[in-house]
């Protein structure tokens, strides 16, 4: 009977959330040297043991929070919860919210995934989940009360590691994009979670949780127990020209013809970054694309970037890069098409969808958008766009500047499949 409890939890459970799922590659993570201090901080204050916090983290689209949960969720797994374990690690469980993904997107099994990941590191308090579960079978239901969820398969286990975790190091819990989740349930999400920390019978837990800066979270935030960090502002300029230079070093190693990048081109490009992480992935994965050469593509990338200001919006580069595609216009349909399925869908089908007409250039358009989109070699695994800010880009028409671009229209059977935002 335990089993199948077991099994029906596991089926539930979104693994597509945790931080490490194969999902969600390639996974963002701070490279080494980079973001020195702040890590410094966030585990600084992970490592405190009087009280349970919620760390906020936040930021606007693409300054790294992602990538600096990545790196704290995974130093977490690496620590044991006491030397002599060996299963048990701070890392209680992970759920990485987002708009791409259906599941991801909601609460409705955010609390039956942590009880997952909780019960696989911790096998002390997996009967007590199979027992809440045996209880009230509804429990695992996605529109199940979230307090009733809470309470079932996340206070409930939490109560019995009280004494299992008495004088160690306090477990943690990390919850990234919330701001993708639907924006109905976030404060009652982060209101339950407020309630769960401030309960003295639970041991000591944390939750660095991560999110843009936006109003009904910091709402719901402030009535919370909680410490800020803000990503926006701050001096990452050394961490950006630190990346550059290890991504073109790698890019030296596949491609031996490649020149050595000069100090100052080098350094042109991580000023033009802005401080923002996402204008310098975006700006190598132009050059490394993988289908032209890399050469061409680096001083036409320099070409581009040579009249952009620091700190520029990155829909700018956005819409650089789309007007060297053959047809911008149609390369910006597709990435809108793709920005906008509700799930990811594989080139094959996303082609069958559009029919004979417009989906039979879909391999060849999407092929110019590798630096938005992660293209598979294997045509039966999705297409998926690389950040939420691309999204962002293509939802609202006003972002881009292309000449003579017209609002995309698809047939009724792709937009079944899809959320479409666009104009």
């Amino acid at each position: 009977m335990a089993e199948g409890t077991w099994e029906k939890l596991s089926q539930v459970a979104v693994l597509g959330a945790e931080y490490d799922s194969p999902e969600r590659q390639p996974h963002p993570k701070c490279l080494e040297g980079t973001r020195v201090d702040l890590l410094k901080l966030i585990h600084g204050l992970l490592d405190k043991r009087e009280k349970s916090q919620i760390i906020w983290l936040h930021g606007t689209a693409g300054v790294g929070k992602s990538a600096v949960a990545f790196t704290v969720a995974e130093r977490m797994k690496s620590l044991k919860i006491t030397p002599n374990t060996k299963i048990e690690t701070r890392l209680a469980g992970t759920f990485f919210f987002s708009r791409k993904h259906t599941k991801r997107s909601t609460t409705g099994q955010f609390f039956a995934t942590l009880a997952y990941q909780l019960a696989s590191n911790f096998p002390s308090v997996r009967n007590d989940v199979n027992r809440a579960v045996r209880e009230n079978p509804a429990v695992l239901d996605s529109s199940k009360s979230l307090r009733d969820q809470m309470k079932a398969l996340f206070r409930q286990p939490l109560l019995h590691l009280q004494l299992r975790l008495r004088g160690c190091p306090p477990p943690v819990f990390v919850i990234d994009a919330l701001d993708e989740c639907k924006p109905e349930t976030v404060a009652d999400l982060i209101s339950l979670l407020g309630e769960a920390l401030r309960d003295p019978e639970l041991p000591v837990i944390h939750i660095l949780l991560t999110s843009r800066l936006e109003e009904h979270i910091r709402k719901a935030i402030q009535k919370g127990i909680s410490r800020t960090i803000s990503l926006d502002g701050e001096d990452v300029d050394n961490d950006i020209y630190i990346f550059l230079q290890h991504s073109f070093t790698e890019l030296q190693s596949r491609h031996p013809d490649f020149p050595q990048l000069a100090a100052d081109k080098l350094t042109r490009l991580a000023n033009r970054a802005g401080r923002r992480f996402i204008v310098a992935s975006t700006m190598m994965k132009f050059v490394d694309d993988g289908y032209n050469d890399p050469r061409d593509r680096l001083e036409l990338m320099l070409e581009l970037t040579n009249e952009l200001l620091p700190g520029t919006e990155v829909y700018e580069l956005y819409n650089r890069i789309l007007a060297t595609c053959s047809d911008p216009s149609r390369a910006y349909q597709y990435l809108s098409i793709v920005a906008a399925l509700a799930d990811p869908l594989p080139i094959s089908q996303i082609s069958k969808l559009l029919g004979p007409g417009q989906g039979s250039d879909v391999t060849t358009a999407l092929v110019q958008l590798r630096s938005f989109m992660d293209i598979p070699t294997d045509s039966s695994h999705p297409v998926n766009i690389y950040h939420s800010s691309i999204r962002d880009y293509v939802s609202d028409f006003s972002h881009c500047s292309l000449p003579g671009l017209q609002p995309i229209t698809a047939p009724h059977s792709l937009l079944a499949y899809s959320s479409f935002r666009l104009m």
